[in-house]
């Protein structure tokens, strides 16, 4: 469906990233596609994530059977990466991923889509939004 339409419109049960809270803020926000050839690892790197700030993101992949995981990772020399998401197989049933996480230091957000078990390529599609704190 994803090569018809666009992720953002498709409702999260028949594989987009559309959801009813979604319309509370604002027209949904585009969504970037992206290919997962069988074989392959896919890393998002989301950076300039600031220290307070809140990132919400979505991920789909059309047929899933393959691994995921999001991490934290800390611009400081000496911090430790987060495991926000640790790497899970997601069954070709699941819906699109989305979670948050709010940062306690500036860095980057690394969303993984591995595939290296598998010949069949997957065709995907991400989007996020980072909130900054107001607290100054």
């Amino acid at each position: 469906m994803i090569r018809f339409i666009r992720p953002e419109d498709i409702p999260v049960q028949y594989g987009g990233l559309s959801r009813p809270s979604d319309l509370n803020n604002g027209p949904p926000k585009p969504a970037s596609e992206f290919t997962v050839k069988g074989g392959e690892k896919v890393n998002i790197q989301i950076e300039g994530i600031e220290a307070g700030a809140t990132i919400t993101w979505d991920i789909v992949v059309g047929g899933w059977d393959l691994e995921y995981s999001a991490e934290f990772v800390p611009n400081a020399e000496g911090s430790y990466t987060i495991a926000v998401e640790k790497a899970r197989k997601i069954s070709p049933s699941e819906e699109a991923i989305h979670n948050s996480f709010t940062s306690r230091e500036a860095g980057k957000m690394v969303l993984s889509v591995d595939n290296t078990v598998s010949r069949r390529k997957k065709v995907a599609a991400y989007r996020y939004i980072v909130r900054k704190s107001t607290l100054v």
